[in-house]
Formats: structure tokens, C-alpha cells, sequence
């Protein structure tokens, strides 16, 4: 069925009118909805990522079971140094994530990278710090929703959008909540905390636009242009009370000493950071080595180990030992040095691709110089490959309109709130890196049904 709407939906792109119109439509509300990065186009393609209603509903019911696996994790690192060392934690990290950010949750907002193909579902990687893309796609969902083509399309198909601004605010509300004991006193002011100059930043204005509408008064500012009195932090004279953290943990420690604001105000309690610096527990890469190794299953039920088993591809820290592959003992350096074909190599923690050694893609001696990389770095992961999701989608080939069908790796992003499903974007790519920062766009995630 999923085959059938994709063809009637480029079907429909046949017809030249349509196709303009729906083109230019699409052009002018990027624009002025802010949905640019770095300068081009967020979405440059004509079409969003269909998802069948039944999948979906597979889709949230996995998610949420392996996100309480993760939960566990994070309750079990903070007991177990032990299991912080195979996380990757380090000591300034250690320091971090010991400081009580006064609610439970672990990683509040989330968002799981998966491949959703006919007979598959598979996850690569958590994003547990500070997931992007949550306002952009509710933009994109609206323009792509309005377009002349998919009101067509809609005459014989529904489709449901997806929307996560809302439930942003839900949760940084939720944790504030929590933070106060349960009550809160007054509307909470919110700040929007990240560098200065980031291709992020449009996303940011929408976030501050989306929350004033809802009357709560929110502000974008930078660590440099906080300052904390020992009671209260503050930017341009703006009392805070929350903090809606974009700012990643690796960007923070080299300038956390000339600009101490921020970590003393969340260190003092006085501040409810979203996420907080435990999100780093499950951010690492490593949370799939401790998900899978044999070692830890003890952690988990045995619905949660099924869905590890099933959705989860085999990782491991990358070091010099003897480990458990589907049941046999391997020497891990030299299993990985044989296994290439099904392989990827890549660091625990980094993003936008930097770093990643995809096995099937190099020769035996590029393969070499990645293993003594990987383990003179001492931070790196290996990791099974697991089947892509590919598609064709009508992708623009110039800035004139112009466009052809090109096929694209489909990366499923569900967005988790509070550990609930309440949003998904698809990231495409003509390359094996589904990374928007990389060279990829993004696209909505539409459910769809036939009527």
C-alpha cells in the first residue's frame, strides 16, 4: 500500500500545473516560515516521508519500550561508576551528571534515528542532549500539508500531520513542575540557550515566537550573556527560570570556566535546565553497547529485551577484548578487522557524521587505518549494520525549480516527550549520512491511510 500512494503521489507530479504550483508554493513558505540552514533550502524535495497508520503504531510502541530501557540505564550509571566508564563518561562529565537536575526523567525530550523499511525496524543512535528539528517540522508539516499536490493526494488518502512545539512546552512545563514540587507559583520565564551564529538559530526564533503565543515570555541568548547573582540567573536584565538547554555538553566544557553562569545557577538549584546535563548518560553512543552486551541484560524485562534484540543493532565499546557476538566468544579487534562488509566504525561521541568509518565502503587498508584510529582515540564504537531504508523523492536540481526523481536513504526520526511518542521528521540523504548539518534535508513525516 505504502508503494502504491508513493507512485499515485508522483503520479500526480506529472502534471505540469500542478507540480509549478506546488513548487513555488513550497519555495515562498520556506522562506518566510524561516526554514533555511546555513543558507538553503531545510526541505528540497516535493515530497514528505509516507508512513502507513499501522507501521506507526509499531513504530511508538517500540520506541517507548526501548526509551524505558534507556531509562534504566541512566538509573543504573548514576548508581554504578562502572557502568559510567563503559558509557564513556569523563571525569568533568562525571561531576556533571551528579548534579540533581530535580526531575526524574533522564532525557525529557529525545529522538531515536531508525530505519523503517517492509520487513525491518531499526535504530543507529539516541539523540538524548538536545534533539533538533522539533519546531522546523511543524513548519514544514503545515507548508507541505496546504500544497496544491497534496490536497490532490488527499482525495484518496488521509493523512494525519504531526506536530511537537506544543508538547516542547508541555514538557519544559512538566519538568518545571516537578523542579517547584509539584506546584508552579507563577509563568515561568524561558530561555533559549545556545552559541551565538548557529545555522540553528531560525529554529530558535520559531520556538521563542510559539511560546509567547502561549503567553509565557522567552528569550534567545548565549552562556556569554548569562549572569547569576547566587539567587537568580539572568540575561539583559531577564530573570530566568528555565532553561530550554540547545547547548551541547562538548560545546560548553571548553569555555564552562570563563563562563561559569549557567552551570553555577543549575549547580544552586536555581534554575530548571531542559534537558540537564544527565542527558548525557544516554546521549553517548556506548547506551547501545550496554542495551546489547549480554552483560547488562539483567537491567531489563524481557519485553524490553525483545525489542532490543529486534530493533537494537549489536554494538560494543571498541577495545582490545574477547566479547559475545550472537551467541559466540570473539576476539574484537580482529573479528572487526575480518567482518568489514558488515561493519561501521564510529565515535561515542560526536555528531553531524564527523568521524564515522562505514566498513562496507573501504578497502582493506583504509579499513586498517580506521581500526588504529578507533583505538588510538580509545572513544570509539563498532556496530552491525542494519538494513537502510531507501526511497525515490522528487528532489530539486537547481534553484530554478527544476527537480528529478532521486533516490534518497530515509531516516526516521521519531521525537520522544517525557518518553512518549508525540512527533516524528524523516531526515533524506543521497549519501550514507542522513545528517542535515552533512548535506541532508529534511522532510515531514506524514501517517497516511487509504480511504
Amino acid at each position: 500500500m505504502l508503494k502504491e500512494a508513493v507512485e499515485h503521489y508522483h503520479d500526480l507530479l506529472t502534471d505540469a500545473d500542478l507540480a509549478s504550483r506546488s513548487q513555488q508554493m513550497l519555495d515562498e513558505q520556506l522562506e518566510s516560515s524561516k526554514l533555511i540552514f546555513g543558507g538553503r533550502r531545510l526541505s528540497p524535495y516535493l515530497r514528505p516521508h509516507f508512513v502507513m497508520e499501522s507501521d506507526w503504531l509499531l513504530v511508538k510502541q517500540r520506541c517507548e519500550t526501548v526509551f524505558g530501557a534507556l531509562q534504566k540505564v541512566k538509573d543504573a550509571a548514576v548508581a554504578d561508576d562502572a557502568i559510567l566508564d563503559e558509557l564513556g563518561v569523563t571525569e568533568i562529565e562525571k561531576e556533571l551528571v551528579k548534579i540533581d537536575p530535580k526531575y526524574s526523567h533522564v532525557s525529557p525530550t529525545s529522538r531515536l534515528d531508525s530505519f523503517l523499511t517492509e520487513d525491518s525496524y531499526s535504530y543507529v543512535e539516541l539523540n538524548g542532549e538536545s534533539p533538533a528539528g522539533i519546531a522546523f517540522s511543524d513548519s514544514a508539516s503545515e507548508i507541505f500539508r496546504a500544497l496544491p499536490v497534496m490536497e490532490k493526494f488527499a482525495e484518496r488518502y488521509n493523512i494525519q500531520t504531526l506536530e511537537g512545539s506544543s508538547k516542547m512546552l508541555d514538557v519544559l512545563l512538566e519538568c518545571y513542575k516537578e523542579f517547584c514540587g509539584g506546584e508552579m507559583t507563577h509563568k515561568p520565564v524561558i530561555a533559549i540557550v545556545d552559541l551565538e551564529d548557529l545555522p540553528t538559530i531560525k529554529e530558535f526564533e520559531l520556538f521563542r515566537d510559539y511560546f509567547e503565543s502561549k503567553g509565557y515570555k522567552s528569550i534567545i541568548c548565549s552562556p556569554g550573556e548569562l549572569k547569576f547573582d547566587g539567587s537568580r540567573l539572568s540575561c539583559n536584565g531577564n530573570e530566568i527560570d528555565i532553561v530550554y538547554k540547545r547547548l551541547l555538553v562538548n560545546e560548553y566544557l571548553p569555555i564552562m570556566k570563563e563562563q561559569p553562569a549557567l552551570l553555577d545557577a543549575y549547580r544552586a538549584g536555581a534554575i530548571c535546565m531542559v534537558n540537564s546535563f544527565r542527558g548525557k548518560l544516554v546521549h553517548k553512543k556506548a547506551v547501545f553497547a550496554v542495551l546489547t552486551n549480554e552483560r547488562y541484560k539483567h537491567l531489563f524485562n524481557d519485553e524490553e529485551l525483545s525489542a532490543i534484540t529486534k530493533h537494537i543493532p549489536w554494538t560494543r565499546v571498541f577495545r582490545d577484548e574477547k566479547t559475545e557476538n550472537h551467541g559466540e566468544t570473539i576476539d574484537l579487534i580482529e573479528w572487526t578487522r575480518a567482518n568489514s562488509n558488515k561493519l561501521v566504525l564510529k565515535p561515542n561521541d560526536d555528531y553531524g557524521g564527523a568521524g564515522i568509518y562505514i566498513g562496507w565502503n573501504s578497502t582493506a587498508d583504509e579499513w586498517d587505518v580506521a581500526i588504529a584510529h578507533a583505538l588510538k582515540t580509545g572513544d570509539y564504537l563498532i556496530q552491525e549494520r542494519v538494513k537502510t531504508a531507501k526511497e525515490f523523492f522528487p528532489m530539486f536540481t537547481d534553484e530554478e525549480g527544476n527537480w528529478a526523481l532521486t533516490e534518497q536513504l530515509v531516516d526516521l526520526d521519531p521525537l520522544l516527550f517525557l518518553g512518549k511518542v508525540g512527533s516524528a521528521f524523516t531526515r533524506l540523504s543521497s549519501t550514507e549520512l542522513a545528517n542535515v548539518s552533512s548535506g541532508g534535508g529534511m522532510v515531514p513525516t506524514f501517517i497516511i491511510s487509504e480511504k
